[in-house]
């Protein structure tokens, strides 16, 4: 048995190894961010538009399957930031998008 601090976790009532604990918080507080589909974001990830969206503020409006690569997690699960030519700071909502396979 390895020599390993155990720490008492009060949300389960439990005596637990230190790094397992660690772990557990960690996988609490990631965030899922999830395409129209359901299929699961990760960053860099290329996505599809499934909507005709106007962007405010540019005058311009992204067709339906317009490209989007390389996005990037924002931390809430509906929206992801992303780049697109002409357009600075670009949030999109999961829900109008789907993950390019």
């Amino acid at each position: 048995m390895a020599d390993e601090d155990y720490v008492y976790d009060e949300e389960s009532g439990e005596w637990m190894a230190a790094s397992e604990l660690a772990e557990r918080k960690a996988a609490a507080d990631r965030v899922e961010v999830r395409d129209s589909v359901g299929n699961l974001l990760a960053d860099g990830d290329q996505v599809t538009l499934i909507k005709d969206l106007e962007v405010k503020g540019a005058g311009q409006t992204l067709k339906r399957g317009t490209l989007i690569k390389s996005i990037r997690l924002t931390g809430d699960a509906q929206e992801i930031d992303c780049r697109f030519d002409g357009i600075k700071g670009l949030v999109l909502r999961a829900e109008f998008v789907r993950k390019r396979a």
